[in-house]
């Protein structure tokens, strides 16, 4: 069994777990299946907007597939979020993720 048939057969007992989905939205980018992985981010993101780390990675995805406008988007939502939780060292990741972002669009 992979590890997204493992993540998946824990979700069926874990039900709509963030942790879980989040880990298998990370290993459908490993797989190459971006549109699973960018549809559970954004589940993620609705139902728990404070899981801050799946504002980076799907900011990533999204610069990898040429959506470069949403991803800032995404970086910035994500840099509000963790301005609200103190949560710093997200804050520092998610700026450099948009200001590289921004240099790039804006060259």
């Amino acid at each position: 069994m992979d590890r997204i048939d493992k993540l998946k057969e824990y979700m069926k007992t874990a039900g709509k777990d963030s942790f879980l989905q989040h880990a298998l939205a990370l290993e459908y980018i490993k797989v190459g299946n971006d549109e699973e992985a960018r549809q559970l981010f954004n589940e993620i993101l609705k139902r728990e907007p404070t899981y801050i780390g799946s504002y980076y990675h799907l900011g990533k995805l999204l610069e990898r597939t040429g959506d470069n406008a949403k991803a800032l988007r995404v970086y910035k939502r994500g840099m509000e979020v963790a301005e609200d939780s103190s949560d710093h060292h997200s804050y520092r990741e998610l700026q450099a993720a948009y200001e590289d972002l921004e240099d790039i669009e804006s060259a």
